[in-house]
């Protein structure tokens, strides 16, 4: 009998695959603090989450002047733009002390999905050992 891994690992995988995207826009936020006119940018995992469990839903225009989305769908979610507290005078919107916990977060949540990942292999490698 074949393991499916995609059913025994379930939505770990693609969870650790968004930190791990998230992880590089946050640390280039964090990389261009100090550059101006540079617009913080972040990503949503509620949305990401949200579409792998309802696939096929999808936002369109529904009138010619809408304007389209200009952002790279990473995983299901578009990489927004953050809305500063404060923007500085050159018009960057990057504070590194927002950017500093979330990127924090976004680690412990990294952590986390390494965690679950290795417990469902020790929980797979218990059950073919047959203990």
């Amino acid at each position: 009998m074949a393991i499916n891994f995609d059913a025994a690992l379930g939505i770990e995988p693609k969870a650790l695959a968004f930190r791990e995207k998230r992880g590089e826009i946050l640390a280039a936020n964090l990389a261009n603090a100090d550059t101006p006119n540079f617009k913080a940018r972040d990503m949503d995992f509620k949305s990401v989450l949200k579409q792998s469990m309802a696939p096929g839903v999808s936002i369109e225009r529904t009138h010619a002047g809408h304007i389209a989305p200009q952002q790279q769908p990473v995983f299901g979610a578009n990489v927004m733009y953050r809305n500063p507290n404060q923007v500085s005078l050159d018009g960057n919107t990057v504070e590194a002390h927002v950017e500093q916990a979330k990127y924090a977060e976004n680690a412990v949540q990294y952590q986390a999905s390494l965690q679950f990942i290795n417990n469902k292999f020790s929980g797979l490698m218990t059950a073919l050992k047959g203990q």
